[in-house]
């Protein structure tokens, strides 16, 4: 048993010390994995247990205004780092098909853009908080808190062992997808147009998790210092991702209603009416 414990503490300290970026050691919730999880699991229980149970018999609060400028602060966050992300990638020289991590402390400006990506994926988690406060169950599905919670992993993950390379498409892609959705979500919250243009975002959003899909794919069959192992977890993560969300926009926007049948009563006046069939007839 003790040579078991001594050999998971090995373990432990390679992949947490010896292999990881040593540039991001001391930055926020970056020394260890204990603190992310922590936030992870109370993120989980205010979501499922906490969070309802305060507001059982409370009324929902109304945050139209704190969300507009929550949308507004993202808006802002996620255009910033999809700017300095395209500013750096491009002066110096990245590749779209295969492109290490640089660890030297040159680059520790790339691994500082990753970590920012991080954190606000942690922000992102007052989504469900202000589901929660406002008692928009219906809102909270599976999709919603499997994504965050994937998400925290990834930018945790990606800042700890590959802050840069490869990865940075990821980061540009699902920036410019929150710039996007979080104008949608203050354009309607100020009621200043119709939402036409909202399965367009799903579309999106499907179409980012393919590029990434097909982004991280090429490092299977390239060789050029990026390691091979986030492939192994992002091809997965992005199938999936692309079933749900694809599942989500066939029963939204695909998927027809049933047609209405109708079907002849007579009331105790003798006259003859028609109700559809997920109609009830009213009680005369």
């Amino acid at each position: 048993m003790a040579a078991i414990i001594r050999r998971m503490a090995e373990v432990y300290n390679y992949i947490n010390y010896e292999v990881a970026d040593q540039r991001v050691s001391e930055w926020f919730l970056m020394s260890t994995p204990w603190p992310g999880i922590a936030l992870i699991a109370f993120y989980l229980y205010f979501t499922f247990s906490l969070g309802p149970s305060i507001m059982a018999r409370r009324p929902p609060m109304k945050l139209d205004r704190i969300m507009q400028i929550y949308d507004v602060i993202q808006i802002v966050l996620n255009a910033k780092l999809f700017i300095q992300a395209i500013t750096m990638s491009t002066e110096r020289g990245y590749s779209l098909f295969c492109e290490p991590v640089d660890y030297t402390p040159e680059a520790t400006e790339v691994a500082a853009l990753v970590h920012f990506y991080f954190k606000l994926k942690l922000l992102d988690l007052l989504d469900t908080v202000f589901f929660v406060l406002r008692k928009k169950d219906n809102q909270i599905s599976f999709l919603h808190v499997y994504h965050h919670t994937g998400m925290i992993m990834c930018g945790w993950g990606g800042t700890k062992w590959i802050a840069g390379g490869h990865s940075y498409f990821l980061g540009v892609a699902n920036s410019f997808v929150h710039v996007v959705m979080y104008t949608h979500y203050l354009v309607m919250s100020l009621k200043i147009s119709k939402p036409w243009w909202k399965k367009y975002i799903t579309q999106l959003q499907l179409l980012q998790f393919f590029l990434i899909l097909v982004h991280f794919s090429q490092i299977l069959f390239r060789d050029c210092g990026y390691p091979r192992w986030p492939a192994y977890l992002f091809i997965p993560q992005n199938l999936f991702m692309i079933v749900l969300f694809g599942d989500f926009y066939y029963h939204a926007y695909i998927k027809k209603k049933k047609p209405r049948t109708e079907k002849s009563t007579v009331d105790q006046n003798g006259k003859v009416s028609s109700i559809s069939s997920d109609e009830k007839p009213k009680k005369q």
